[in-house]
């Protein structure tokens, strides 16, 4: 079965999701959209990607083709082409989009940005694919979200209970973004808890979490510091957990100090190292010798390269809501694996 994918909205997140769908063996991307005409648009031609603009306005749609852009339309156009779209749009558009998208009677994933309550279905690929089977709506969890899911989950999942506090150390701003702060200032954020557990709970409601933010000026990734409480009884060790997220798909475990990656910068230039596009990292990195478990209390940190790590959790969302693939780690081995052969990896 192929499946006919929309991409709506082509920025940081929808040009990666268009790639990673472009990737895949039973997908096809038929179309993106831009608002109006931009450098995104001649990216969009150059991957002959067809592209559409966000609104049915003629005299938007008519604005590409006075500044040398194909376009095949406005929104309605698109979606009548599609079987699933992925809503890539900024934040806070949920609500005038899904309209849109039930209106033409299609399935439709919007991203982590949205509230869960927009769709009542919260998805990443290791902790509920199976809820998310031939549903109509669907929202991959935040880039946060997604990185606490990948390390947690499994250690939920081996040992039936965790008791978790954490703070996300965010960054500031995409690299691409030159409007938000702080610059020269680290900026808690005041409303606690922060939402990234209770976004964490919709995904995995078993696991206890509470979270705490913080914003600082840097650019390329967020990293967690997480404290993670096991039941009493526990047969693990520092190094049976670490072999257990050495075992997960999307998760790099590695040794700062004997690889001399002891900080994100270091992490990123890895990732460009290794040949990625955009110097993305899918994966989540855990510095191993960061990992302690002192009797039931866990520790570690991780990294999260916010502009990626939710790429491929689309690609195997899409699966399950089309109803083709219910075996997650089948999803998530087709997913990367295309990716890596798309890239020359």
């Amino acid at each position: 079965m192929m499946i006919n994918v929309a991409i709506n909205g082509f920025g940081t997140i929808g040009k990666r999701v268009a790639d990673a769908v472009d990737a895949q063996e039973d997908m096809i991307v038929v179309g993106v959209t831009k608002t109006g005409p931009s450098f995104g648009c001649k990216l969009a031609i150059n991957k002959n990607f067809p592209l559409f603009c966000t609104s049915d306005d003629e005299e938007n749609i008519a604005l590409f083709s006075e500044h040398g852009y194909e376009c095949q339309g406005g929104i309605s156009t698109l979606l009548g082409l599609a079987d699933i779209v992925v809503d890539c749009s900024p934040g806070k558009m949920g609500n005038l989009n899904a309209q849109k998208y039930r209106n033409a009677g299609i399935k439709y994933i919007f991203q982590g940005g949205e509230k869960h309550e927009l769709t009542g279905l919260s998805y990443t690929s290791c902790a509920n694919h199976d809820s998310a089977f031939n549903a109509n709506a669907a929202r991959v969890v935040s880039c946060n979200t997604t990185g606490l899911s990948r390390t947690l989950v499994p250690l939920y999942d081996a040992c039936g209970q965790l008791d978790v506090e954490c703070t996300m150390i965010r960054r500031a701003a995409d690299p691409g973004d030159s409007t938000s702060g702080p610059i020269n200032a680290i900026k808690p954020v005041l409303k606690v808890p922060s939402h990234h557990g209770i976004d964490l709970m919709t995904v995995k409601p078993g696991i206890k979490i509470n979270s705490l933010a913080v914003a600082v000026p840097t650019t390329i990734m967020h990293v967690h510091s997480i404290i993670a409480d096991l039941p009493e009884g526990h047969n693990f060790t520092t190094e049976s957990i670490i072999e257990l997220w050495k075992n997960q798909p999307r998760v790099i475990v590695m040794n700062g100090s004997e690889n001399r990656i002891t900080s994100t910068a270091e992490v990123m230039e890895m990732a460009r190292d290794i040949g990625r596009k955009w110097g993305d990292l899918h994966e989540i990195f855990v510095w191993e010798d960061g990992v302690s478990l002192k009797g039931n209390r866990l520790y570690y940190f991780q990294a999260i390269h916010q502009e990626s790590d939710v790429i491929p959790e689309n690609i195997d969302c899409i699966r399950a809501m089309m109803g083709t693939v219910k075996d997650w780690k089948k999803s998530v081995e087709m997913t990367d694996s295309s990716i890596s052969k798309y890239y020359g990896l």
